[in-house]
C-alpha cells in the first residue's frame, strides 16, 4: 500500500458492493453529471457484469457518451479504475485519442477523478493520479491535460502535487455548460 493506504484496482464484482454503497449515499463518479450515479445504479441492477464491462473500453467502441448538455458523442478509448484502501474510496478515469496526446474539443481532459466525501483529505486522489500517470505514459502519451473548477482548490492541489502546470483559465466547452475551468498540463517525461 501507499502512504495514503490506497491502490488502484480494476472494477470487479468483488469491489462492486462498495461502489454501489457509495452511489446509494449520493456520490457520483462524474463531477460534471451528478445524475450519473442514478444511471449507473440502474445499469448495475439490470446487469452487473455488463456494467463492469462498460468501464474498460480500450478501443472506444462503447455506446455514445452523454455530455452535461444532453448531447451525445462517440467515446474515446479509455477506462476507469477504482481507488481502494480496503474499502471503496473513489474512481479515476483515463481517456485518450489513439496516436496523439491531443483531445477533441468536447473533451475537457485526459483524466477525471472523484473521491467519496468520507475519504477525502487523506491523499487518495493524489496517489491515484500518480499511479495513473504511469499508465498514461505507458500508452504513449507525452502529456495529459486535466481541468478543475476554479473554486476546487483541493483538486488543484492534487494536480500540482503531481507536476501539473497551470496552462490558464478558459471558458468550458459549450457542451459542458457555462463558466470557466482551469486547465493544467502534466508532461510525462
Amino acid at each position: 500500500m501507499t502512504p495514503s493506504g490506497s491502490k488502484l484496482v480494476w472494477p470487479a464484482h468483488e469491489y462492486l458492493p462498495g461502489y454501489v454503497a457509495a452511489l446509494e449515499r449520493g456520490w457520483s463518479p462524474n463531477t460534471l453529471r451528478p445524475e450519473a450515479a442514478t444511471e449507473e445504479l440502474q445499469a448495475i441492477r439490470e446487469d452487473p457484469t455488463a456494467f463492469l464491462a462498460t468501464l474498460v473500453d480500450r478501443e472506444g467502441r462503447g455506446p455514445l457518451i452523454k455530455l452535461p448538455d444532453g448531447s451525445r458523442v462517440t467515446p474515446l478509448p479509455g477506462y476507469r479504475k477504482w481507488i481502494w484502501d480496503g474499502e471503496f474510496c473513489g474512481s479515476i478515469g483515463l481517456r485518450w485519442s489513439p496516436g496523439t496526446s491531443s483531445l477533441p474539443a468536447h473533451c475537457p481532459g485526459h483524466i477525471g477523478y472523484a473521491v467519496v466525501p468520507w475519504k477525502q483529505r487523506r491523499g487518495h486522489a493524489t496517489e491515484a493520479l500518480r499511479q495513473l500517470l504511469t499508465e498514461a505514459k505507458a500508452l504513449g502519451l507525452d502529456h495529459v491535460v486535466l481541468t478543475t473548477d476554479p473554486a476546487n482548490e483541493p483538486s488543484q492541489r492534487v494536480v500540482l502535487r503531481n507536476g501539473g502546470v497551470l496552462v490558464g483559465r478558459y471558458p468550458k466547452p459549450e457542451q459542458h455548460g457555462r463558466g470557466d475551468e482551469l486547465r493544467f498540463r502534466i508532461d510525462l517525461l
